[in-house]
């Protein structure tokens, strides 16, 4: 038996066709959402204050402090608003293991009644959030000579996104039969 390698000729042409391209897939940004992009939007204010802030720190010897309180609210509003599109896609953490041993109709009335609870929470939140902030929201930010109710403002937009979300999620919810915590490889893809 020989173990002499066999090596087959290739023409130029079949050279130059393994450098093509495949067909770029297409993108499709009918996925993302109105929050999505007020999220990315506040995330990049962020990103460039926290890149402003090692520029002055590191690079110039003279950081200004301005920079991260603007980067402390920005996070704060890509958390809240961030949140609603967790709301939107059932993408918070959630316990399904106690659904797998409950019968359908129990599973059902309990993944409702979850439902009706985090649609209440989120209606209470922006409740909170709004007399929060007719009570503090004239005082001024640190180092910059602005309201900070811009921020309680993000939190309380935040708040309303996800109560809405939640009643959007609520309402596919009864429409479908089921939740992401009764069948949740319908909500991940290994449900076929």
């Amino acid at each position: 038996m020989s173990t002499a390698e066999i090596h087959r000729q290739i023409t130029a042409d079949e050279i130059a066709h393994t450098f093509e391209e495949e067909a770029a897939p297409k993108v499709d940004l009918g996925i993302y959402a109105f929050e999505d992009w007020v999220a990315l939007a506040i995330f990049w204010v962020m990103a460039l204050a926290v890149f402003l802030q090692f520029f002055t720190r590191y690079v110039l010897n003279d950081s200004y402090a301005w920079t991260e309180e603007i980067a402390t609210y920005c996070l704060i509003g890509v958390v809240f608003i961030g949140a609603s599109m967790c709301v939107r896609l059932s993408r918070h953490i959630q316990v399904d293991l106690i659904y797998r041993y409950l019968p359908h109709l129990v599973a059902r009335a309990l993944s409702t009644v979850i439902d009706l609870i985090r649609i209440a929470f989120f209606g209470y939140a922006i409740k909170l959030v709004w007399v929060y902030i007719q009570i503090i929201g004239d005082e001024s930010m640190t180092t910059i000579n602005l309201p900070k109710d811009y921020v309680y403002y993000a939190v309380l937009a935040g708040f309303v996104l996800m109560f809405v979300r939640s009643v959007q999620v609520a309402l596919q919810h009864l429409r479908q039969g089921y939740s992401i915590l009764e069948r949740p490889g319908a909500y991940d893809g290994f449900e076929g």
